[in-house]
């Protein structure tokens, strides 16, 4: 097995929320909006479709012809405004998987994706891609297996409805939780559940506890969380690594500086994401945990 196969690492390519944010005051973290690619013994899931998918493609062009599974956790703008602007989607002998729920108003991830590319949003059609796309509908709370890779979901609080992703393998786990707002009397039941003894825990963080209980501008509806509640739910679920994501556009490095020092008070350990960091999953390579898994299996 090669160094590659062995190995499940978290790439992050864009962790912003709402809209980029590019500019002198976002270097160090970074303006694009999310896209987090994991590789899991030789195999790459990417999760969400932000302006960071189209870096990640950029990257792609020198290692084809390439393959993936793309998971999105819904269709809001923030999170698939990148895929029109993927590269290697455009590329004959590319090959990638693309999974998303079926929303509220039965469309499926295949339907949006191909509705933003649309006249009078986009000059060319999504059918002007020459890869291999094959879409899948997830259904919350199923299980889809990818070889020996099981990726587990569960609905999230948002508005339009979301889905949040643990990736098991090897007896690691990596969990993608964003874009759920907190309950005001208890913890989610279901952010507990994917997040359970997890190795990486990356959470909707766009608010501070203050800005979303602001007397001025209140952020409750708004389907986002805060760092004091990511805390809390790493705290509970045993969490080896917190991860803060989903920055908002509003706050810059110095902001997020500041962020970070709070968090560290409250949670040693936690890491603030930005753009370029690369998290290690350990492994222990006994691949024989029992899940039930959907018909997605591929």
């Amino acid at each position: 097995m090669s160094r590659i196969e062995n190995q499940f690492t978290v790439n992050f390519w864009g962790v912003r929320g709402s809209i980029p944010c590019p500019g002198p005051a976002t270097v160090r973290y970074g303006g694009n909006t999310p896209c987090v690619e994991m590789q899991v013994g030789g195999k790459r899931l990417v999760f969400d479709g932000g302006t960071g998918l189209h870096v990640l493609g950029q990257s792609l062009l020198r290692q084809m012809p390439v393959e993936g599974h793309i998971f999105f956790t819904h269709s809001h703008w923030d999170h698939m405004q990148g895929f029109p602007f993927f590269s290697p989607g455009f590329v004959k002998g590319n090959n990638f998987r693309i999974y998303g729920a079926i929303a509220p108003d039965g469309s499926t991830v295949e339907q949006r994706l191909n509705d933003q590319m649309l006249h009078p949003n986009f000059p060319v059609p999504l059918q002007i891609m020459q890869a291999n796309l094959d879409f899948y509908d997830v259904r919350p709370g199923e299980a889809i297996r990818i070889g020996e890779i099981i990726v587990e979901t569960a609905p999230l609080n948002h508005p339009g409805e979301a889905v949040g992703y643990r990736v098991n393998w090897g007896g690691g786990a990596a969990v993608y939780i964003t874009d759920t707002e907190h309950f005001p009397d208890r913890l989610d039941e279901n952010v507990l559940w994917l997040a359970r003894d997890a190795d990486i825990l990356i959470y909707d963080c766009t608010y501070t506890d203050e800005e979303y209980h602001s007397p001025k501008s209140p952020r409750i509806g708004w389907g986002h969380s805060t760092w004091q509640e990511a805390v809390k739910i790493a705290n509970f679920a045993n969490v080896k690594t917190l991860v803060i994501f989903h920055h908002d556009p509003a706050h810059d490095d110095d902001f997020l500086d500041l962020v970070a020092k709070q968090v560290a008070q409250k949670h040693p350990g936690a890491i603030m994401a930005q753009e370029g960091l690369v998290l290690q999953v350990p492994v222990s390579m006994s691949l024989s945990e029992s899940f039930p898994v959907s018909k997605y299996s591929a």
